[in-house]
């Protein structure tokens, strides 16, 4: 018997509030349409990252409810959630337009979950002017994602400037020492501003998702336990023991 070359989790957004994240990089357009395929039969959600235009028109060719997302180089199955206003916003800020490609994602896994966001680009530290015109939209918004490459200095600068949580994603944009966002991401480490929350090197998707674990439980109470009185009718086993 041949093993499964993926294993879905098909239970995510009943479990964690999440859509199945896909990691499209890696994988071959055959391998991410029969990913979706098997989504789709089970009527969900799916977000597949890391996808470069050619690839994405090979899976829309073999598959073809997705759509491509270029900026975020994202494919997505299905509509997206419907918006939750009262969740709050999600400001996603770029220290150089360079960044845009990781804050787009970020923005695209949001709006997938039905959060809504704002996309705020080149407000780098550079020219700290156009961070502070800002401000005042800023303090508006529930919780912000800061996307920086070079030195990655935004996020440090930003969680000394306002209340709200922030998360920093490191940019592999740069150069010689910063080549790879390895320097971003150890200066977002290193930062001497308390309580900022780091994700890793161009994961848009990542500090979306801990954007949501902040506005939105995992599962509220109620939910668990229809979970639990659900597995409990088909398997007889008692959750509580």
């Amino acid at each position: 018997m041949t093993e499964p070359q993926v294993r879905l989790d098909l239970q995510r957004r009943q479990r964690l509030g999440m859509v199945e994240a896909i990691f499209g990089e890696h994988k071959t357009s055959e391998q991410i349409a029969a990913c979706l395929s098997r989504l789709e039969a089970a009527g969900e959600l799916a977000l597949v990252t890391r996808v470069d235009q050619a690839k994405a028109a090979a899976v829309a060719d073999l598959l073809s409810n997705v759509q491509f997302h270029a900026q975020a180089r994202c494919l997505t199955l299905g509509d997206p959630a419907i918006l939750l206003p009262a969740l709050g916003e999600v400001v996603v800020l770029s220290g150089g337009t360079s960044d845009l490609p990781i804050a787009a994602e970020a923005a695209l896994a949001l709006r997938w979950h039905g959060i809504q966001s704002e996309l705020l680009l080149d407000v780098g530290v550079a020219g700290l002017q156009r961070l502070l015109d800002q401000l005042v939209r800023l303090q508006r918004a529930k919780v912000l994602i800061a996307c920086a490459g070079m030195e990655g200095s935004l996020p440090t600068v930003l969680t000394g400037l306002v209340p709200q949580p922030v998360i920093g994603v490191p940019v592999s944009v740069g150069y010689g020492v910063s080549a790879g966002g390895r320097t971003a991401l150890e200066g977002m480490l290193a930062s001497c501003a308390p309580g900022l929350v780091v994700v890793n090197i161009d994961n848009g998707y990542g500090a979306a998702m801990a954007a949501l674990r902040i506005l939105k439980p995992v599962a509220s109470t109620e939910e668990l336990s229809i979970n639990n009185q659900d597995r409990e009718t088909a398997t007889g086993e008692n959750p509580g023991g």
